[in-house]
């Protein structure tokens, strides 16, 4: 029998973040700065207190809990309900999230010093941890659509919070508008649960499974399980970035580098694949879904991955890392293998908060220049944050014994092991994609850390470059401890939270009751199982293996290319001019976006304001029926005279005309008719 686990303590989790958040955000001038940073910590410090004893009860005392906090309301048989499911999904998610985000706090003390909107930013980064503990917790769709809206909500605010910047502000309206497409398949697919289950619990849901898939929509072909998840996975797609709803997440770092490092590392990107990974049950049930995941996050993994070689800001770089790197964690959710792909979350949200924290720290070294061509050899003037940012790219490319290595390399062999259409292509585009990550991720690298210091007269100077009263250019400088503490705390689990953890995750019962697969008819899990003996093992038979001959590969050809022969990229770009556009212009999504997409929805729109509001509701409903009236008055007011003789005679006539409806047909009857 499993321990339960208490209510009251499972509260705390979301609760202590929102009670920071409205101290922060509503009575911010009253507790000043000091005050709003404090509240706003130690709220998130109570909800990862409390998510690592929970951790702690499900993985060693196998503790559980699945229950209604708060009842809404009732209608017919469908009920509406605040409740926490908590098992060891929810576990690792709580614990993930709140650490990176508690990480994030502390490092913003630092990052936003000078910034007048201090009180605000704390507000917000505590309102969206709050949201996406919500949204991890849930035991119901009503919960996780919540949640799922609450850190979009959020998300808007921190991309534009420096909202006289008028790029802030078209990247917030971007990310928004994005998102709104996926929302809507997203809502579709519970609309469809609630239609055809008639719950919105996960558990009955999960149940009915098997009956949802002997659907079919009427006068169709169509599964209604397979519509359903599909419908699911494009709201996956909008919130975790994949192609084509891809476009929002590299305009979102206009945002703060903090909220980078929240919203796209370990929080709100990872909902889409936390939310597939809860519905294994139902996903289980349709080929042709896990299809459409696997072939989607190929293309995300391989052709994000392109993208991040021809970035020039150090942000960037880390921007489409992440999103090739949701693709990883999408191919492995379409291959069956969820607790790889949810291991993968776990990895990467370490060693990619520590990346977008390292980029953040260098920004503030070197006075808010975010040009990686305006970098070189600050190894020397930024040790801790040179060391901990060369572990994170360690991690992110797979190196062996990294935490990467272990989440990246079992989603290769995971999707090796697929039968599914699409499995030979999300292959190649996983393998291809090890030697473009470790190309662009030590690109990077070198360009910042090594090489000659292009700082001093900077080739590429912005429109944010300062200088002294001499006229010399700030030299570059350490980050204060509030800034590099955070990186030191995030690069132990980006190298060994891999090794420890492997076992019980992929291997181990760690997620028995999370994660259902059909193992007799996706035998990916099985295959791994097989080939599994010990982390050790696994990282020594790495050495030999293709991904770490393609992940060397790329890490020499990126020294050779910015460190030993530079004139080489230059001369590549010259000679394949067409290609460098075809990357520059982002495959062109953005301008097909502005000018197809965005045009024919306005006109879409147009015609429904034009033809559905103002003609339709203002024009035949309402001012249609004020007419009808206003007509209808207009020819009885003739007879409303004022007249009493008028009135007796309309009355004589009224009684004359009711004797002769009621004696006529006595009159006929007598006259023989």
């Amino acid at each position: 029998m499993s321990a339960q686990l208490s209510q009251n303590t499972l509260l705390w989790v979301p609760m202590a973040p929102l009670a920071g958040a409205i101290i922060a955000g509503l009575f911010g001038k009253t507790v000043g700065r000091r005050g709003a940073h404090t509240v706003t910590i130690l709220g998130v410090l109570i909800a990862f207190i409390v998510s690592a004893m929970t951790l702690k009860s499900v993985a060693i005392d196998g503790a559980r809990f699945n229950g209604t906090v708060y009842e809404w309301m009732v209608l017919g048989g469908l009920k509406m309900e605040i409740g926490f499911l908590v098992d060891g999904l929810t576990a690792m998610m709580m614990t993930v999230v709140a650490f990176v985000s508690l990480m994030v706090h502390i490092y913003t003390i630092g990052y936003m010093e000078e910034d007048p909107g201090y009180q605000r930013f704390f507000s917000y980064i505590s309102l969206f941890t709050f949201s996406m503990l919500m949204l991890v917790m849930s035991n119901n769709f009503l919960q996780l659509f919540f949640g799922w809206e609450a850190v979009g909500l959020v998300s808007y605010l921190l991309i534009g919070f420096w909202y006289t910047r008028p790029t802030a502000i078209f990247a917030n309206m971007k990310a928004f508008i994005v998102n709104r497409v996926g929302d809507f398949g997203f809502i579709l697919g519970i609309g469809l649960i609630v239609a055809y289950a008639g719950t919105l619990s996960y558990s009955e849901a999960f149940a009915k499974g098997p009956e949802l898939a002997k659907l079919v929509f009427p006068g169709t072909d169509w599964m209604v399980i397979t519509v359903t998840c599909i419908c699911l996975f494009i709201g996956a797609m909008g919130k975790s970035a994949q192609f084509p709803l891809h476009v929002w997440l590299p305009d979102s770092m206009e945002g703060p580098t903090p909220i980078s490092a929240l919203i796209h590392a370990a929080t709100m990107v990872t909902a889409g694949i936390f939310m597939v990974a809860r519905m294994s049950p139902l996903f289980e049930l349709s080929d042709t879904a896990l299809s459409v995941v696997l072939v989607i996050g190929a293309i995300t993994a391989l052709f994000m991955g392109f993208l991040g070689v021809i970035q020039n800001d150090i942000k960037r770089v880390v921007a489409y890392s992440t999103l090739s790197q949701l693709g990883y964690m999408t191919v492995a959710l379409g291959a069956s293998a969820y607790s790889v792909a949810v291991f993968h979350l776990m990895t990467h949200a370490f060693f990619k908060a520590l990346l977008f924290l390292a980029a953040g720290s260098v920004i503030i070294g070197l006075h808010h220049d975010q040009d990686i061509r305006n970098m070189g050899g600050l190894r020397k003037y930024m040790p801790i944050t040179w060391i901990t940012a060369l572990l994170g790219s360690l991690a992110l490319i797979g190196t062996p014994l990294f935490a990467g290595f272990y989440s990246k390399d079992s989603i290769i062999e995971a999707v090796h092991a697929s039968h599914l259409p699409g499995s030979g292509f999300a292959y190649f585009a996983v393998v291809a994609g090890v030697f473009v990550t470790a190309f662009y991720s030590f690109r990077m690298y070198f360009l910042v850390f090594h090489g000659k210091e292009r700082f001093h007269h900077k080739p590429f100077p912005g429109e944010h470059d300062h200088h002294d009263e001499h006229g010399e250019h700030h030299a570059p400088h350490e980050s204060p401890w509030v800034v590099t503490a955070p990186l030191v705390l995030l690069a132990a689990p980006s190298v060994v939270i891999g090794f420890i953890t492997i076992g019980p995750m992929l291997f181990g019962d760690f997620f028995k009751d999370s994660i259902f697969v059909d193992l007799e008819h996706h035998p990916a899990m099985e295959e791994l199982a097989k080939e599994f003996h010990g982390a050790a093992a696994m990282a020594l038979h790495g050495l030999a293996s293709l991904p770490f001959w393609l992940a060397l590969a790329g890490v020499v050809l990126a020294y050779v290319f910015y460190l030993v022969k530079p004139e080489i990229p230059a001369a590549i770009k010259a000679r394949f001019g067409f290609v460098y556009r075809l990357l520059e212009n982002k495959y062109y999504m953005d301008w097909i976006n502005e000018n197809v997409f965005a045009p024919a929805a306005c006109l879409v729109g147009q015609g429904l304001w034009k033809g559905g509001d103002v003609g339709l509701i203002d024009g035949a409903v309402i001012n249609g029926s004020a007419r009808a009236v206003s007509g209808i008055a207009s020819v009885v007011r003739l007879v409303q005279t004022g007249y009493l003789y008028w009135y007796a005679l309309v009355m004589i006539l009224g009684v004359i005309g009711l004797l002769t409806w009621q004696l006529w047909p006595h009159l006929l009857a007598l006259k023989g008719f």
